[in-house]
């Protein structure tokens, strides 16, 4: 080989930073007497993405502090029940001291082990236990910050009750600690979004001795904004921010959030992008950006998600043939899989923009006489009253139809084997009776159908007002048979269960070619993040922090599966025209091309694992030590030196137009190369030059 192996571009390799090589499970910190709280309110409480953050986090988060790392959040039976096991903490533990402190004030606290990965300690606190003191709470508040809860803002007053209840115990726990160690102790308290953020507020104004910091995933404001169709990003200057809460009726929880961010001794949030939304709606600059990340599946050779991809696009082929019977007009192995998924935000999540692409896409197709055919999937939570029975009915008669010719194989075989027994060779009408001809035209007529393929496989509620169906009706996008896009909103998250699919979002998710995510508001984005470490290839904007992350990281996204559309300093036009552009470009990739792209998308993979990630967590930390405890030293910081600096990779060329009819060798299943990347060898066979 030519190059030295260390010269070679950007592949998945181990990390310049695995943070796992530093973590001691706690050792470090037990011997400081450094302790870490975070508070969340979706801390084994199922609810958004901050769950998805803290749940994915909590791995690493253990390895890194172990018994001294501790979630708090609000407790909530119907989650807790079956995610949370209850238990003791030790005796000699502070936490313990603590606890039972707080149990003797009258509050009900659940304490135990959350069943993730790293199954990090975590106390849940009743709220109704508190409830009684919540006029005394809401006084304090006023006398002190001058902040004002109304009473039928239920979510508002379980947000006070939760951080009150949350202060009380944290400073209960500071008094505990002081004799745990005879090192002085070090108390890091981390709080998420606003409805956590009352706890900050409360310690910091009963003057706490515990370092403090704030992270916002998204402002309150921002998303009231942005749902209410405004120009947000190139107005962010000019929002008169008090009079656009107080119209929204949000003035409080503004202020609540508010106050927390500017009493924070650090304030840290998940993009760029939602750093510059908090600089002017919040009013502060974050002090560090704490992107998110994911638990990383390492597999152990590079074809095992290749498989995968595979197995699950074959149960997506199986949906296809059901769902679009009578109009089976295309041919699968020249299909191609794309979706979109998230909560149903019509605007913010792009399907405005999406299904106007696809209308174009569909024009090119046509225009070009495509051989191809893309099948779009939308899968957004909506209001339904069931499954659309034309769609159960599809799946029945391609079952039927299955059965019926799987029955009459067996026969055929049977008789093939008598009839050779015999020393014959078999007739054709020996084989097939006729009544199995019968048969088989009964299963084929049953397969004619009146209308053409639904757009939703459910009956959505009032569909008339329904925004991705009337943008589908708007676009002409029914599935006709001379469509080469067809679309199907699926109104509901998927499950195994589910009687049409019957897969999991992630198994889905590996079936499909490509993610397309043209958000206008996604302050991170784990739904293009999640197609990276599966090696999906996706689409997502310059608005999302995921887009901006792999931007700032990778100098050509494109060519490693990851297009970035400009929905920032183009028009709305022109960002149509490029989501388009973009999809119809990957319809003419090969087959070839496109196994390349999974294989340069899921090398990113070590770019979203929380080893790596984690850093900025721990930086957060160290730096709000550093503020209330000035001689407090970070020696893993002094370890590491410069090393935390996340590298910029050298992207790879993009992929070629036209491709090799040949394959290469297939590796030696089990040998230490398989998983190398041999950057010559690809770029001859794909014919590209340096």
């Amino acid at each position: 080989m030519s190059r030295d192996r260390s010269s070679r571009r950007f592949y998945r390799a181990d990390s310049t930073h695995d943070l796992l090589s530093y973590m001691d499970r706690g050792q470090a910190a037990n011997e400081e007497n450094r302790w870490t709280f975070e508070t969340a309110w979706e801390a084994a409480n199922k609810v958004g993405g901050i769950y998805t953050v803290i749940r994915s986090k909590a791995y690493v988060s253990v390895e890194e502090m172990g018994e001294n790392y501790c979630l708090l959040g609000p407790y909530k039976e119907h989650c807790a029940r079956t995610e949370v096991e209850e238990d003791d903490f030790p005796q000699n533990s502070p936490l313990t001291t603590a606890v039972n402190a707080m149990r003797s004030q009258g509050y009900k606290l659940h304490t135990g082990t959350w069943l993730v990965d790293g199954n990090p300690q975590i106390i849940l606190f009743d709220i109704g236990s508190g409830a009684w003191q919540m006029d005394s709470f809401k006084q304090e508040l006023w006398d002190t910050c001058s902040l004002g809860i109304p009473h039928l803002d239920v979510e508002a007053n379980d947000a006070v009750i939760l951080g009150f209840m949350v202060a009380q115990f944290i400073t209960e726990f500071r008094k505990a600690v002081e004799s745990y160690s005879d090192t002085p102790p070090r108390v890091v308290a981390h709080f998420h979004e606003w409805q956590a953020g009352i706890g900050l507020i409360v310690l910091r104004v009963r003057h706490v001795d515990v370092a403090t910091v704030f992270t916002t995933h998204a402002t309150l404001l921002g998303r009231y904004l942005c749902a209410g169709n405004t120009d947000f990003y190139n107005n962010l200057d000019k929002f008169s921010v008090d009079e656009e809460a107080g119209k929204r009726q949000i003035y409080h929880r503004y202020c609540m959030e508010r106050a927390a961010c500017h009493m924070a001794h650090i304030f840290t949030t998940v993009s760029d992008i939602t750093g510059f939304e908090a600089e002017h709606l919040l009013k502060r600059k974050p002090d560090i950006i704490t992107p998110n990340g994911l638990n990383v599946k390492k597999f152990s050779a590079l074809h095992e998600f290749q498989n995968l991809h595979a197995l699950a696009k074959d149960k997506i082929h199986e949906f296809a043939r059901g769902h679009f019977y009578g109009h089976f007009n295309f041919d699968l192995d020249k299909t191609l899989y794309f979706f979109i998924a998230g909560r149903y935000e019509f605007g913010n999540k792009g399907a405005d923009i999406f299904i106007e692409a696809l209308a174009r896409l569909n024009h090119y197709l046509k225009s070009s006489d495509s051989e191809v055919t893309v099948v779009a999937f939308m899968i957004f939570p909506a209001k339904t009253n069931n499954f659309n029975v034309e769609s159960l009915r599809g799946h029945a008669v391609t079952k039927a139809l299955r059965d019926t010719i799987q029955d009459i194989q067996q026969k055929i075989g049977k008789r093939m084997y008598d009839i050779c027994l015999r020393g014959h060779l078999p007739e054709a009408s020996d084989l097939l009776h006729k009544e199995d001809t019968v048969r088989l035209k009964r299963c084929i007529y049953a397969l004619q159908r009146d209308g053409l393929p639904p757009v939703t496989t459910h009956n959505v509620v009032d569909d008339w007002s329904d925004p991705v169906l009337n943008s589908i009706r708007r676009c002409h996008l029914f599935n006709t048979v001379n469509d080469k896009v067809k679309v199907i909103f699926h109104p509901e998250f998927l499950t195994s269960t589910n009687p049409l699919f019957g897969l999991e979002y992630e198994e889905f998710v590996r079936g499909c070619h490509l993610g397309v995510f043209p958000s206008y508001y996604e302050p991170w984005g784990y739904t293009p993040a999640e197609c990276t470490v599966m090696g999906i290839p996706s689409i997502t904007t310059n608005l999302s922090g995921f887009g901006c992350f792999m931007q700032d990281h990778i100098a050509d996204p494109m060519s490693y599966g990851i297009y970035v559309v400009d929905r920032r300093y183009i028009s709305v036009e022109g960002s149509v025209q490029q989501l388009a552009q973009y999809m119809y470009d990957f319809t003419k990739l090969s087959r070839r091309q496109r196994i390349i792209q999974r294989n340069r998308t899921e090398r990113l993979s070590d770019l979203m694992d929380w080893r790596n990630l984690g850093i900025y967590y721990r930086q957060a930390r160290a730096q709000a030590l550093k503020i209330v405890y000035p001689d407090y030293v970070d020696h893993m910081d002094k370890q590491l030196g410069k090393r935390f600096n996340y590298p910029r990779p050298i992207s790879e060329p993009p992929s070629p137009t036209h491709s090799r009819a040949t394959t290469p060798a297939a590796s030696v299943h089990g040998s230490d190369e398989e998983d190398e990347v041999d950057e010559e060898k690809e770029l001859a066979e794909l014919r590209i030059t340096d």
